[in-house]
């Protein structure tokens, strides 16, 4: 702007200044002298603001019409019933509503013949257990094996006990306290994992590194796990209190209250009240704060010794097969 205030100053500049400016020539804030060719008059300031501002408003009109002209390009591609959406990676892909995601596991598991393995957080309705037994069994039929996580709330489930009495072939179940949210890999090779909280939409993951993560995740819960099917094993009682009542014991000195020890156990509130009731019974508690002293002088949190070797002893959940 320093050359166009000059020019307005003096009335008119040598051309073969503007030279390194070409922008005010572009904008017509210079004009060539029609009398003098070699020099370059400014256009008044009066002028010159309305004419640069009706450009900038075409322009901008201009970058409206053309986002309008893509908002309606882009409108039936949104609507459409597209294919599934691939996320990031090819080897990430998004599915989204229960029948296709239902429809991707049936197909991985058609071409599988190595071994599933599943994290089942709830124990699911009788229906909807029954249907899927068909491709499980067809599964098992061709020599795969089947190994599932539960909580140890679902045991005696009516969906999981039916499951287990009609299936037959290389099946095993295990339960824990606590375990992760819903997981199925499938051969090692692919996994399905919830990608919403109302499992309405899943990923379908290839990626090598990722499926061998939540394999190994698997392999090392399935280690700690207490074997429930084809035999079942009750953990041992150790000093009065029972396998659940450490979990809570557990929960309790982390400070955590009863509706979190709740959810995290798969409980009601009122079931994990009366168990929190009997762990201070036992232990002779008569406050909160003195249960969770109690916890920490019992001795009932720490690890567990093997039993020595030639001992005879069976431990309270033997790793089984592939554990």
């Amino acid at each position: 702007m320093g050359l166009y205030v000059r020019a307005l100053r003096e009335g008119e500049v040598p051309a073969d200044t503007a030279a390194t400016v070409p922008c005010l020539l572009d904008t017509g804030l210079l004009r060539p002298d029609l009398e003098a060719p070699h020099q370059l008059r400014p256009l008044a300031p009066a002028v010159a603001l309305p004419l640069l501002l009706r450009d900038s408003a075409e322009a901008v009109a201009g970058l409206r019409r053309r986002e309008a002209l893509l908002a309606e390009a882009f409108v039936p591609l949104l609507d459409a019933d597209a294919p599934d959406t691939v996320a990031d990676s090819p080897m990430i892909r998004l599915l989204s509503g229960f029948d296709r995601i239902n429809e991707a596991i049936s197909r991985t598991m058609a071409d599988a013949a190595g071994e599933l393995l599943a994290v089942q957080p709830h124990a699911g309705l009788l229906t909807k257990t029954l249907t899927t037994l068909d491709r499980d069994q067809a599964l098992l039929d061709r020599g795969a094996r089947i190994r599932t996580l539960y909580q140890h709330t679902v045991r005696h489930s009516p969906a999981v006990r039916a499951r287990y009495e009609q299936l037959r072939g290389d099946t095993e179940a295990r339960t824990l306290d606590e375990i992760t949210d819903r997981l199925i890999v499938i051969d090692r090779a692919v996994a399905f994992i919830p990608a919403s909280q109302d499992r309405s939409l899943a990923l379908e993951v290839r990626h090598p590194v990722l499926v061998h993560y939540f394999a190994t995740t698997f392999d090392r819960l399935w280690r700690l796990a207490t074997p429930m099917y084809p035999e079942a094993v009750q953990p041992p009682t150790l000093n009065g209190v029972t396998p659940r009542q450490r979990a809570i014991a557990t929960l309790l000195v982390e400070g955590h209250t009863d509706a979190v020890i709740a959810t995290r156990l798969g409980l009601n509130i009122r079931t994990a009240r009366v168990h929190i009731a009997k762990l201070a019974a036992t232990l002779g508690s008569e406050s909160r704060a003195q249960l969770g002293y109690l916890i920490g002088q019992s001795g009932i949190l720490e690890p567990e010794r093997a039993p020595e070797a030639g001992s005879g002893q069976a431990p309270g959940a033997a790793a089984g097969p592939g554990g």
